[in-house]
């Protein structure tokens, strides 16, 4: 890892000036690596940290979270993604549900979709009234205040795509059994009220872009660009340092020459359909 860390390599781009894949699989680990130094600066320095992952239906918000944790600590770095609220919770606070999610000290939480929800679908499919809406608009800005005021350092991203490419990225869900879980009927009416999601985004940006909690715009109609430029991004709004580690030296194995084991046919072995079956092993 740390041979490709401090490798310097010329990025290559294809004729329609995308990523080819080999820059773009350097790159990322390059930045992971990096992710990692964060996350231990996060640990050392007990920061909470949130960040908000929004945008478009098909945006690659998902694309961007799982790079991120792919090989981070998941009791460090965590993900939210709130399924819809229960009648409980609907009749709790708003931001309720959500606060309890925030980070302890020494935690970073990524927000796979937020308290933003009440800006973006339930204001344009009408899960919410005209009251609630306006009465988010007004609270959001002094609730981020307030967590910012509270020592959590937070980041908003919202990922922007062109209606090209969000369609193309439906019809690709669509033609595929292992991916078509993710379209939904809610993404087939985002299509149909693609300028209503429009004016609630302007909107919901002129309310909420405020200077203690800015959001940043990610260019999302190229995934590995986008996936790239946040995490880059995201890196140079923290300052850390390398607190990782060093290296351990490991023990030697402890050798007891009177422990037997027991037999390999008294354990419940599941079928070798890959690789070698027990009996087949020198040591198990």
């Amino acid at each position: 890892m740390g041979k490709i860390l401090n490798e310097k390599f010329e990025l290559v781009y294809d004729k329609n000036g995308v990523l080819d894949d080999a820059s773009y699989e350097k790159e990322l680990l390059r930045l992971q690596i990096e992710l990692v130094k964060l996350q231990q600066w996060i640990v050392n320095k007990k920061l909470k940290v949130v960040v908000l992952f929004e945008g478009r239906d098909a945006a690659g918000k998902g694309g961007v979270i799982k790079r991120i944790i792919q090989i981070l600590n998941p009791r460090v770095v965590k993900v939210v993604a709130l399924g819809t609220p229960t009648e409980k919770e609907k009749g709790q606070w708003y931001f309720q549900r959500y606060v309890s999610q925030l980070p302890a000290e020494g935690e970073m939480v990524l927000f796979d979709r937020s308290w933003y929800n009440r800006a973006g679908v339930e204001r344009v499919m009408g899960f919410c009234t005209d009251e609630q809406y306006r009465e988010f608009l007004r609270s959001a800005p002094e609730f981020e205040r307030m967590l910012v005021r509270s020592g959590i350092i937070l980041i908003k991203y919202w990922f922007s795509i062109s209606a090209k490419e969000q369609e193309k990225r439906f019809k690709s869900r669509n033609t595929d059994p292992i991916r078509r879980w993710k379209l939904s009927p809610m993404d087939i009416e985002s299509q149909a009220h693609w300028v209503d999601y429009s004016r609630a985004k302007d909107a919901m940006f002129m309310y909420t872009d405020i200077e203690k909690a800015k959001w940043y715009v990610v260019n999302a109609d190229v995934k590995k660009h986008a996936r790239l430029n946040c995490i880059s991004h995201l890196l140079s709004l923290i300052p850390y340092e390398d607190f990782v580690p060093p290296a351990i030296k490991m023990p030697k194995r402890q050798v007891d020459r009177n422990y037997k084991r027991p037999p390999i046919t008294s354990q419940n072995w599941i079928p070798a359909i890959y690789g070698k079956n027990p009996n087949e092993l020198d040591e198990i």
